[in-house]
């Protein structure tokens, strides 16, 4: 938020230098994020008037001004600005002026004509971005006189970064408040006076759902001057806010909204049709609004409307159909309270963020509404004079929200600060931010203001008291505490250690949103995700997450949208999965290549990454546990997965992850060119481990033979290694593959697999007898269990 501090020194004015008032808001808990200080070199430079206009004979673009600078004769100026004219005031800044862009005026001659300064822009003088023409000052700004005094320049403006609980703050009478209770100064008296009634009419409002509008305000205002412009003391207050002004109308809403906090709104009375009705959208209405974006509403939006439709979006925008135009010579000005729950995440569902649905988000004082109407008629009448009608003021008492009572201890104050503060600053404290207090036995019983949404429970209040009282004035203190060692367990596999293991293995980790898109989770895990979010923050991300690859593969196309033709990435993290009344989180861990196998380098010929080395990525995983032989790989469909590139991956018969080739038309959908491999594991089901035991190793030397067999084409080699495993489990110490042949001389639907089988016994050396026996079981239990012949 943006203020000028002139203006918030109208409110509180603390004997505090603008550095220090900075200071007092950030230690408050309002962050300052830049404060600037506007018309600070503004010397000599004066309000001139424009006596006569002439066209510079030598350029089209160029003007040559007579102008009256209240010393003294006119003196001539050539100018470039398209708005400049006869009678007009300006800003002049005379040679030998300095500009606060560093810029010295003299004396010049331009093509043929000498300039005797120079009329200034906004840009120009510091004074905001406008630098399409000279700055035009009111009619009644006396010339000669000093510029910065007539705009009350110097001023700094602040621009505060307030935190969303803070919906109070959002306005300059709110951080006044704040500002009063941190210093001790007194709120300045701001007497407002009655509106003086002179009109009979009003506009009827009906509410028909007063737990989703509970209040709204408005009056009738008639016969306003359509060519009234707003004053230059306010538009310098919008401008230094960082809103421009538009209309003498508009401009008091916005006023009032800064200055006050409340949110208004402003309707041409006689665009208005019947009865204005808050009220929630009905199926297939639209509306068109204020930027003339056309919208289609949702039912849970509340709009206002009247007779003939949707006139606005409530607490957000309003419509078109009955927007203020400088046509309009009656208003009727409207300020309601939305309730937080109504306004939540409706502005983002529509791509809108205005600063109406930034305070009602947050949540307004809803006893303002009245006020900020009777506020914004008195600045109106001033601007535009007109006729006043009578106040309408539609409440429901038992849906607006009712002050919180609060117990406060001063046994728990004490602790949870570590200090104890006197009674007295403690009342002091709290009644300065307009909390009612009463003692009651060892604490006090405290009734907040409406307005102050953050106050709810005990720890609230207690820092509330931090706040004020000062976080800088609490004394430091080291606390000792035990801190026994946890735990540490052989059984598990810390889920550190398999990220260090696929970091090894070339992979990036990465932290993806637990927030997907609904379609995209539905065409990786294949159904719909029933964990749906209220307020999402934006259609993309709706729905909890079903699998940790939805956020990997919206990373690799970032990545190879920025040229990344080599990607590995892997995610540790939870996917969620049940119903909302009984939802399931899972620890899983996935990855995903693409890409060439191995990084640029010379010794190895290019190849693309394959089914076989994402496989052997997860045997590296697997290996961690000490139990790489309980895991086996059995075809599965999966219908993200392309078919014969896809693998359940099991333990014990137990399915406890995949592994496989991304489905082309799903990788098309997904914007995705080249192949993708990818993996996903359950971490609890994985990542039990078997405890290490010692076994010695063999004295005696190992034998090696291989053979090859031809099988079925549907026969694993997996099952291959199995079945000669078990065939002389006390012999056979390891079974490799070492090549698979498909080809001329080997029938179709065959295959063959040449085995390398190494033995080795504990107690003697081996002979070629045991080595011979050992060949011909194996290749027996082969023959038994899968019709193998032996290849010659």
């Amino acid at each position: 938020m943006k203020f000028s501090e002139n203006w918030l020194r109208e409110w509180v004015d603390p004997n505090l230098d603008s550095a220090a008032l900075v200071h007092q808001l950030t230690m408050a808990g309002h962050e300052v994020d830049d404060f600037v200080v506007q018309g600070a070199n503004l010397k000599d430079v004066r309000v001139a008037e424009v006596m006569s206009v002439s066209k510079h004979p030598d350029a089209d673009k160029l003007s040559v001004c007579q102008v009256r600078t209240g010393k003294g004769a006119t003196v001539e100026v050539v100018c470039g600005a398209p708005n400049v004219r006869q009678g007009m005031k300006a800003a002049f800044a005379a040679p030998g002026v300095e500009l606060p862009n560093g810029l010295k005026l003299q004396r010049t001659t331009i093509r043929g004509v000498v300039s005797n300064g120079m009329l200034c822009s906004a840009i120009e003088l510091g004074l905001g971005d406008e630098s399409d023409g000279i700055i035009e000052l009111p009619q009644d700004a006396p010339t000669g006189a000093d510029l910065a005094g007539f705009l009350a320049l110097p001023d700094t403006i602040l621009e505060v970064n307030l935190t969303p609980n803070r919906g109070d703050c959002f306005s300059v009478s709110g951080l006044a408040r704040d500002l009063s209770a941190v210093t001790g100064s007194s709120l300045l008296p701001r007497d407002q006076p009655a509106v003086v009634v002179t009109g009979k009419d009003k506009h009827k409002v009906v509410i028909d759902t007063p737990a989703a509008c509970p209040r709204f305000a408005g009056r009738v205002i008639r016969n306003i001057d359509a060519d009234a412009a707003s004053p230059l003391w306010m538009q310098e207050r919008l401008r230094r806010a960082g809103l421009r002004s538009i209309h003498p109308v508009v401009d008091v809403t916005n006023y009032v909204m800064l200055e006050l906090g409340q949110p208004l709104h402003a309707y041409d009375r006689d665009r208005l049709t019947g009865t204005i009705r808050p009220r929630f959208a009905r199926p297939g209405e639209k509306l068109v609004l204020l930027d003339d974006r056309e919208i289609e509403l949702h039912e849970d939006t509340l709009v206002v409307s009247d007779d003939s439709g949707p006139i606005g979006l409530a607490g957000i925008m309003g419509g078109r159909s009955t927007s203020v135009s400088p046509q309009t010579v009656n208003v009727f000005l409207e300020a309601a309270f939305w309730p937080q729950d109504v306004v939540a995440g409706r502005a983002r569902r529509y791509a809108l963020h205005t600063d109406a649905s930034l305070r009602f988000e947050r949540g307004v004082d809803p006893a303002l509404q009245g006020k900020a109407v009777d506020r914004a008629t008195e600045l109106l009448l001033g601007i535009c004079g007109g006729a006043a009608g009578p106040l309408t003021d539609v409440v429901d008492q038992q849906h607006l929200p009712q002050p919180a009572e609060i117990l406060l201890r001063r046994s728990q104050l004490s602790r949870l600060l570590g200090i104890d503060i006197e009674t007295e600053v403690v009342e002091r404290i709290l009644k300065s931010l307009q909390i009612d207090l009463e003692r009651q036995g060892d604490g006090w019983s405290a009734r907040v203001p409406r307005f102050r949404f953050d106050l709810r429970i005990e720890h609230d209040l207690i820092e509330e008291v931090a706040r004020i009282f000062g976080y800088d004035r609490i004394p430091e203190r080291t606390d000792v505490a035990e801190l026994p060692l946890g735990d540490v367990t052989e059984a598990r596999v810390d889920l550190e250690l398999v990220a260090d293991t696929m970091v090894a293995r070339d992979y990036r980790e990465v932290v993806t949103y637990s927030f997907v898109d609904p379609g995209t989770d539905r065409l990786l895990t294949g159904r719909s995700s029933e964990l749906v979010l209220s307020n999402p923050i934006s259609s993309e991300m709706a729905v909890m997450r079903g699998s940790l690859c939805t956020g990997m593969l919206a990373a690799a196309v970032m990545n190879l949208s920025r040229q990344q033709e080599r990607v590995r990435l892997f995610e540790i993290g939870k996917s969620f999965h049940g119903k909302l009344d009984a939802p399931v989180e899972t620890m899983r861990v996935a990855g995903l290549a693409i890409g060439p196998a191995l990084g640029e380098q010379w010794a190895d010929k290019a190849r693309t990454v394959d089914f076989f080395d994402i496989k052997s990525d997860i045997q590296a995983v697997l290996a961690l546990t000490g139990s790489a032989s309980d895991f086996t790989y059995s075809p599965t469909d999966i219908d993200s997965l392309q078919p014969g590139q896809a693998a359940a991956i099991r333990r014990h018969d137990i399915a406890v992850g995949y592994v496989g080739k991304l489905h082309p038309a799903v990788a098309k959908q997904l914007g995705l060119r080249k192949d993708v491999f990818l993996f996903e594991l359950d971490a609890d089901a994985v990542f039990s481990a078997k405890i290490a035991v010692a076994s010695p190793v063999s004295r005696f030397p190992s034998i090696r033979r291989d053979i090859a067999v031809i099988v079925k084409d549907e026969v694993s080699a997996a099952q291959l290694q199995h079945a000669v495993a078990q065939a002389l489990p006390d012999l056979i110490r390891e079974v490799r593959i070492f090549d698979v042949y498909k080809g001329p001389g080997i029938e179709a639907g065959l295959k063959s697999i040449a085995l390398g089988l190494i033995l080795q016994e504990t107690s003697r050396t081996l002979t070629d007898q045991d080595a011979d026996f050992a060949m011909q079981t194996v290749v027996r239990k082969l023959q038994l269990d899968y019709g193998a012949e032996l290849r010659e």
